[in-house]
């Protein structure tokens, strides 16, 4: 299939799909569609990473097999977090729309009062988390007995997050005999092959190729740093980049929390995602962070889970994760809908080994970049300055509060100079003469635990 016109779609579907623009499937959708739309229906296995077109490919299917004038519960799809249950569920209802069908998102940490009268009303598909389903099944508010189809959405993340049990208990509750299973996933780890093995029959598998699971369109680079001077490096990083919007990985709550407060501290806009934030304050963190309040989010894997953001220019990895199949999943944020996006990587000098893996499982190259200069920055910053300069317009009111003082000060200097005066003042850490350039490799106590106040705690989940 080179099209979705190829598929031969009902035409409330195709009209849906069309509206959304989609004109030329995705690798994943390319092997899915035909398998999942065929009759009689099969159990599927999808491996493609995230951002790949996922939800298209069994989302379009799905709704071509829901009876819309049943009002009974037919479709289950089952994501690790709220936000990606959000996610599929609004993917699901603008396919749906013209089908008549909509998604009920079933989730924890909030009341279950809308769910409920969404149940009663009868919905077709419902989206939601391992937990809170299990709890409607047991209050016997959800009924799986019509389930045709249950979809297993990034069942790797479901299952590293402690939901195996559950999703097997899930997956008992529906009628093997006349249900399928679609099980998509970024890897197969050994525990996904063992649900896959116990509850799907002779399943269809596609694979995209690691090639094909990170965007063309990503650069990735990596930059040989000691950790002690890592949070330099980070902040010289950022402010090179044109409107830097994006995530910071790292590898502990507690390294989260210490470098998003050194962010701060440097005056950068910038908020933070760990297992010990509340439900409401996840929530104010991510508005804020969607509507650009923010530019910066320093996270870890498991707070980002499900995290979905449109246009991140960036993804730094503050370290490359322990799992490597959790760098496709990190940067595969970026460079969406075939824009450009750019991932980088510190890399401690004993870890270097971990860049050739990369390339290996990755079949792609990273380019090692040169750690950029103080001066370098500074001209950057000065650039940023003059362009914000250029744009300004309510200046006139401060001109004329400018009194006799102020004449007889700047009649006495050039117009360099006075240009110099207030870059120093605006920016004074660029051009403070006491802030030398130092090396950034400092060959004393390599193994000496970092003077940086967040690296004195040990680290922590």
């Amino acid at each position: 299939m080179n099209t979705f016109d190829d598929l031969k779609l009902s035409e409330p579907l195709s009209r849906a799909i069309h509206e959304l623009g989609f004109t030329t499937p995705t690798p994943i959708q390319q092997q899915a569609l035909p398998a999942l739309l065929a009759v009689p229906s099969v159990d599927f296995i999808g491996l493609a990473a995230t951002g790949t077109g996922k939800t298209a490919a069994f989302g379009i299917p799905l709704l071509e097999k829901i009876d819309a004038h049943a009002k009974r519960v037919q479709g289950v799809i089952l994501c690790p977090t709220r936000e990606l249950a959000l996610q599929v569920s609004g993917q699901i209802n603008l396919l749906g729309k013209y089908k008549g069908i909509k998604a009920l998102p079933i989730y924890g940490g909030t009341g279950y009062a809308d769910q409920f009268e969404g149940l009663k009303r009868g919905a077709q598909i419902i989206v939601g988390t391992p937990g809170r389903i299990i709890d409607h099944i047991d209050r016997k508010s959800l009924n799986l007995k019509d389930a045709k189809v249950v979809v297993l959405d990034e069942a790797d993340e479901m299952i590293s997050m402690g939901f195996k049990e559950d999703l097997e208990k899930i997956l008992r509750s529906t009628p093997r005999e006349s249900s399928h299973i679609w099980l998509f996933s970024a890897t197969m780890s050994g525990q996904v092959r063992r649900v896959a093995d116990t509850y799907l029959r002779k399943p269809v598998m596609a694979q995209v190729n690691r090639t094909e699971m990170l965007s063309s369109t990503v650069e990735q680079i990596y930059y040989i740093v000691r950790e002690s001077d890592k949070p330099e490096i980070l902040c010289k990083l950022i402010e090179l980049a044109d409107n830097f919007y994006g995530l910071v990985f790292c590898q502990t709550k507690s390294l989260v929390m210490d470098l998003t407060q050194y962010l701060l501290d440097k005056g950068y806009k910038v908020d933070c995602l760990h297992g010990d934030k509340s439900q409401d304050d996840r929530e104010r963190t991510m508005r804020a962070f969607r509507d650009k309040k923010t530019s910066l989010l320093v996270c870890t894997d498991v707070a980002s889970r499900g995290l979905d953001v449109k246009e991140l220019t960036h993804v730094i990895n503050y370290s490359i994760p322990r799992e490597l199949e959790l760098y496709v999943h990190r940067i595969g944020r970026t460079a969406r809908s075939g824009k450009a996006g750019i991932a980088i990587s510190l890399v401690a000098p004993a870890t270097r080994a971990l860049v050739n893996r990369l390339e290996h499982m990755t079949k792609t190259r990273l380019r090692e970049g040169k750690i950029p200069g103080r001066r370098e920055v500074a001209g950057k910053k000065i650039s940023k300055i003059l362009s914000r300069f250029e744009g300004q317009k309510n200046f006139q009111r401060a001109v004329d509060l400018l009194g006799p003082d102020w004449e007889r000060a700047a009649g006495k200097m050039s117009l360099g100079e006075v240009i110099g005066r207030f870059l120093t003042m605006i920016a004074p850490e660029v051009f403070d003469e006491r802030e030398k350039e130092k090396p950034l490799h400092p060959p004393h106590v390599p193994n000496k635990t970092p003077k940086h106040s967040y690296h004195h705690k040990k680290p922590g989940r």
